[in-house]
């Protein structure tokens, strides 16, 4: 195969483009070696197509695009046949038929792609967030987290804190035990970013004998002991009413329900 070059144009960045130009290039025996790929990204005028379009007839290249903005698309196409230059829209014929299929308008937005990539790594940020900084396991998260979540033992720190970072928010959480000192960052933090999560005794003491069944443990143990719940609770209302956050009462809530109210009162305090 002889030297060639081909142009990549997108009205974005153009990996979308370049990613499918050097998948079909790579078909080809040697024709990594012997093809010249230039890409043009963020194309928003018709000067710089009509360069563009100039340019590759003049290297006899092909242009490979990806312009969702119609009037830049049709423009590119226009000039391209006008000057004998061959052309590949790699987007534009699915967006047309996804349109005609489903019924619906595209947005003609650039550079979406990219954003629902910044909406992912946030979301596995904010996953590895909730992981690194479960349990009270480095009081430092409290500092630089979105929400602090607060309270005893089985009130649903960790699967809410969880269900919160797929939301893209990241979450501390700080188990709340009277033998233990709460850590001095969670009264330094700004009380609006901790939520404080309450139960009654006797919906967490039955959770708790739950909880040491499933382990194959005598539920008659001290952690399930109704006296040492109202004791934790009692401490717990301590600690929260020293922070001056917002409590929620958990115990007849799911936790999709309660994560509910936490985003609501988020948003409220911004």
């Amino acid at each position: 195969m002889s030297s060639r070059i081909l142009y990549v144009v997108s009205d974005s960045v153009g990996e979308t483009a370049d990613l499918v130009v050097k998948a079909a290039i790579s078909q080809f025996n040697g024709a990594a070696n012997n093809t010249l790929v230039k890409r043009i990204p963020y194309v928003e005028d018709k000067e710089t197509i009509k360069e563009v379009v100039q340019l590759a007839k003049l290297d006899n290249a092909i242009i490979c695009f990806t312009l969702v903005v119609p009037e830049l698309r049709s423009f590119l196409l226009q000039e391209a046949k006008a000057q004998g230059v061959v052309y590949h829209d790699i987007i534009g014929p699915l967006i047309d038929k996804m349109e005609t299929a489903y019924e619906i308008t595209p947005k003609y937005e650039p550079g979406r792609v990219r954003k629902l990539d910044d909406d992912y790594f946030k979301k596995v940020e904010a996953i590895e967030f909730a992981v690194k900084y479960d349990d009270g396991r480095d009081p430092r998260g409290i500092m630089k987290a979105d929400i602090v979540l607060v309270g005893v033992s089985r009130t649903s720190k960790t699967p809410l804190s969880q269900y919160l970072a797929l939301k893209r928010f990241k979450v501390a959480n700080v188990p709340i035990v009277p033998e233990v000192d709460p850590p001095e960052e969670l009264f330094k933090v700004s009380p609006k970013k901790c939520i404080g999560l309450k139960i009654s005794p006797e919906k967490l003491n039955f959770i708790r004998k739950e909880r040491l069944k499933a382990l194959g443990l005598n539920d008659q143990a001290f952690y399930a002991n109704i006296d040492r719940i109202k004791e934790e609770i009692e401490y717990f209302e301590k600690v929260v009413d020293r922070i001056g956050c917002q409590v929620i009462d958990v115990s007849n809530k799911a936790v999709e329900e309660t994560a509910n109210i936490i985003q609501n009162i988020m948003s409220q305090s911004k």
